[in-house]
C-alpha cells in the first residue's frame, strides 16, 4: 500500500515511481498467475454446483488443506512431486467420503441448509489444522529447477511463478479434456442439462454426482499445493481465496467451464492492477465488476439457463 504523505513534494514523485510501465507489466503477469489459480479453484466450484446444485462452502479448506496434506509429504520425502499428487489425491479422498456421508443427504433440501453443512464442515476442518499443526504457516520450497528468477529481457520474473503457470494451464487441459472428450465427461455434462434423464437411462447418477464431488475437490487441493511456494500455508488461508472463488463464478457464469477460466483471468487482473495503485481498493473493484456483469448479463460472462 503507498504510504499516505500529505503535503509533501516527495509524494508525486513517489507516485510517479510505484506506476510505471515495468512495474505495470509485471503486475499484469501476477494478474495472470493469480487468475489462473482462480481458474482451476473455481472451475471445481463450477462443476460441483453445475452438476449437483451445491454451493459448497468448504471450498476454501479444500484449498487449505490440500497445501497442509502437501506439506506433510513434502516434508516426509523433500520431493515437490510427491506433495503434489498427496495433496491432490488427499483432497479428493476427503471430499468423496464428504459425498458420501453427508452432501448426499442434503441434495433435496433447501440451499439453505446446503450453506450451512458445508460451511460448518469448513470451520471444521480449519480448527482440525489448526489443533494439529498450529496457527503458524507452513513454507513449501519450489522444486530446484523453478528457484530463482527468470529474465525476460524487458523484466525479471520469479521463475516459479511462470511455471506454475505452466502447471495450471496443464491441470485446466486436462479437466477439459475430461470433461469434453471422455464418456464420463459426457454424463457429467448430460447429469448438468438433467439428472433424471441420465438416471433412467440406467446410469447411476449418485455414483456420478460423488466422483464430480471428488474431481472438484482434488482441483481445490492441487491448486492449494502447487501454490504453496508462492503464499505460504496458514489455517486462514481459504477464507479469501474462497470469496474470490465465488465472485469469479458469478462473473463467469455458474456450471460454466470455459466461464471459469475467463472469470478467474478477469478477477486476477483486478485484483493485481488495483494493488498497484491502492490494495485496499483491489475487493471493492472486484465487486464492482461482479455487480456489473450481474446487472448487464445476470447469468454471468458465458452462463447459460440452468438450475436455479
Amino acid at each position: 500500500m503507498l504510504p499516505a504523505v500529505r503535503f509533501s513534494p516527495f509524494h508525486e514523485q513517489r507516485q510517479v515511481s510505484v506506476i510505471n510501465w515495468a512495474n505495470f507489466i509485471s503486475q499484469c503477469f501476477n494478474g495472470l498467475v493469480l487468475g489462473a489459480l482462480l481458474a482451476l479453484i473455481s472451475s471445481g466450484l463450477t462443476i460441483i454446483y453445475g452438476t449437483l446444485g451445491v454451493l459448497n462452502l468448504a471450498h476454501g479448506a479444500m484449498f487449505m488443506l490440500g497445501g497442509y496434506a502437501g506439506w506433510v509429504a513434502y516434508t516426509y520425502t523433500g520431493s515437490f512431486i510427491v506433495a503434489v499428487i498427496a495433496g491432490s489425491l488427499f483432497v479428493m479422498v476427503v471430499g468423496l467420503v464428504m459425498e458420501q456421508l453427508i452432501i448426499r443427504h442434503f441434495y433435496s433440501r433447501p440451499h439453505e441448509d446446503q450453506l450451512l453443512v458445508t460451511f460448518g464442515l469448513g470451520i471444521v476442518f480449519v480448527e482440525a489444522v489448526r489443533f494439529f499443526f498450529g496457527s503458524l504457516s507452513k513454507t513449501v520450497p519450489p522444486p530446484a529447477p523453478l528457484t530463482g528468477i527468470t529474465q525476460l529481457g524487458f523484466m525479471v520474473y520469479p521463475t516459479y511463478r511462470i511455471g506454475l503457470l505452466f502447471i495450471i494451464a496443464v491441470a485446466l487441459f486436462l479437466l477439459y479434456w475430461v470433461l469434453y472428450r471422455t464418456r464420463i465427461g459426457m454424463i457429467v455434462r448430460a447429469g448438468i442439462e438433467d439428472a433424471v434423464m441420465v438416471d433412467s437411462l440406467g446410469i447411476n447418477v449418485y455414483r456420478v454426482f460423488m466422483l464430480v464431488f471428488g474431481i472438484g475437490a482434488m482441483a481445490a487441493g492441487f491448486a492449494g499445493i502447487v501454490n504453496a511456494p508462492v503464499v505460504s500455508v496458514a489455517p486462514d488461508v481459504g477464507d479469501a481465496i474462497l470469496v474470490q472463488t465465488f465472485v469469479v463464478v458469478v462473473i463467469g457464469g455458474v456450471g460454466s467451464f470455459p466461464g471459469a477460466i475467463l472469470g478467474g483471468l478477469i478477477a486476477g487482473e483486478i485484483i493485481s492492477l488495483t494493488s498497484m495503485v491502492n490494495p485496499a481498493y483491489s475487493y471493492v473493484m472486484l465487486f464492482v465488476a461482479m455487480t456489473l456483469v450481474l446487472v448487464l448479463r445476470p447469468r454471468g460472462l458465458l452462463g447459460s439457463v440452468g438450475r436455479e
